[in-house]
């Protein structure tokens, strides 16, 4: 029978936002056409785009990466549970919905910390009947409670498929940021997978628009250099064709042209 958490009462939630300042879920949520947003976060979202048009592109590749990886690691090497942390705001096929199309028996549980995504958590739990998920509200930097709290529907004897989209750009330090991974990782079973992606330094329109942004009031996000990136998968196998740009990874149709930022997923030996 599909399983369901529920921490808080929505109201409860929504007595902790802010909408006066931008959020990078609430932006992100704009970029993809979403309505889940408000007028500072589409000022915000407006700005970046005036100074790099290619972020809506980054933006639905960075969304399409987590359909192809996700129908990789269920259908094509067998995970079953998904660990999904900083899953941001829903929109159409968010990681238990493509799993769950693939094998209804599969365990998602999201983490994030944004009063907006706690809100429309009871979207997100909208499990298949045979499978189950589970909504953790922590920080990116508590793996502690991250790993406790999805022991309660994940089983860590079996292989786990630890999805880390868009959020690693929030720890400022690329060794902070590397640590904080690190520990996610090593808490999950030998077989279990890898999947990221983030907003790379890779162009002078990128790097100005996220100054720009973190400029704004906003949670600064701090792109990274393709090598501190390719980083975070050290002492794993990395899945072919390796960390590559966004919309590159097994694409469906032709590879893509290039955007700013990179991708990847590897296997824990």
């Amino acid at each position: 029978m599909a399983q369901v958490r529920r921490e808080e009462p929505v109201e409860d939630r929504f007595s902790r936002l802010d909408t006066t300042v931008p959020h990078s879920a609430r932006v992100w949520n704009y970029w993809l056409g979403g309505k889940d947003n408000f007028a500072p976060d589409r000022a915000a979202g407006d700005q970046v785009r005036a100074v790099f048009p290619e972020i809506v592109e980054a933006a639905r590749y960075s969304r399409a990466f987590l359909g192809r990886a996700v129908t990789y690691l269920a259908a094509e090497v067998g995970i079953r549970q998904f660990l999904d942390v900083g899953t941001g705001l829903p929109t159409a096929d968010n990681t238990h919905e493509v799993a769950q199309r693939i094998v209804p028996q599969a365990r998602v549980v999201y983490v994030d910390n944004d009063p907006m995504v706690l809100a429309h958590a009871r979207v997100l739990l909208t499990s298949s009947e045979q499978g189950a998920t589970q909504y953790i509200d922590a920080d990116l930097r508590d793996s502690e409670k991250i790993i406790q709290g999805a022991r309660e529907t994940l089983d860590f004897r079996e292989p786990i498929g630890l999805m880390l989209l868009g959020v690693m750009g929030h720890v400022e330090h690329p060794a902070e940021a590397r640590d904080l991974v690190e520990a996610l990782v090593s808490a999950l079973p030998s077989g279990s997978y890898l999947a990221m992606s983030d907003g790379t330094a890779t162009s002078e329109r990128a790097i100005e628009s996220h100054r720009q942004y973190n400029q704004s009031g906003a949670l600064p996000y701090h792109l990274r250099e393709v090598a501190d990136f390719t980083a975070f998968f050290a002492g794993l196998d990395l899945v072919e064709p390796g960390v590559v740009p966004l919309g590159q990874w097994r694409p469906e149709h032709r590879p893509t042209a290039s955007v700013d930022g990179y991708c990847g997923i590897a296997r824990k030996p």
